[in-house]
């Protein structure tokens, strides 16, 4: 198979594994593939797509320049209670 090694490259940068995805819509009609779905990056494969672990339990993957998605920023933890001194 020919693919480009520099397009997988950038994709695997842009979206490294542990990347959470909220989709928005596939390209194709999936069945439970709904718009606010969220999943997980777990790999790019050489086509490149998305390979993904959905909250749904699916692992249907994602194509960069066909398919709708938004990466959900990861907030920081921060402990919220106030420190206390004794």
């Amino acid at each position: 198979m020919n693919f480009d090694r520099s397009k997988v490259e950038r994709v695997r940068a842009q979206y490294p594994v542990g990347t959470r995805i909220e989709l928005r819509g596939m390209c194709n009609d999936e069945p439970g593939m709904y718009p606010g779905l969220c999943g997980t990056v777990v790999g790019v494969d050489d086509q490149p797509s998305l390979l993904m672990k959905w909250d749904n339990g699916r692992s249907l993957s994602l194509f960069p320049d066909l398919d709708s998605f938004s990466v959900i920023e990861q907030e920081q933890s921060q402990d919220p209670s106030p420190t206390m001194q004794l």
